[in-house]
């Protein structure tokens, strides 16, 4: 009986390829998870620098309406600007 495989039995064959098929899905997926991890780490640290500037604007915003606030309140009223009085034609 003459059988082409070099020897080695089919199972084996079988065998050693899902074996090679099996670490090479494994190093994708590890490879990919790294890939992903990354991204997810840049995302979030963008997220928060993005909050802490929006949080910084607020804190500057409310400041300054608190102080037109006070200065409105402190501002003497306005003064009205009375009209010269008509003389009437004759």
């Amino acid at each position: 009986m003459s059988d082409n495989t070099n020897g080695k039995t089919p199972v084996r064959l079988v065998s050693g390829t899902r074996d090679a098929a099996r670490r090479r899905g494994q190093t994708y997926f590890t490879s990919t998870e790294a890939r992903e991890g990354a991204f997810r780490a840049e995302q979030e640290r963008e997220r928060k620098a993005s909050d802490d500037k929006t949080a910084k604007l607020k804190a500057l915003r409310l400041a300054k309406e608190e102080d037109d606030r006070l200065a409105a309140a402190n501002a003497p009223p306005p003064t009205r600007k009375t009209r010269p009085k008509r003389i009437k034609p004759v």
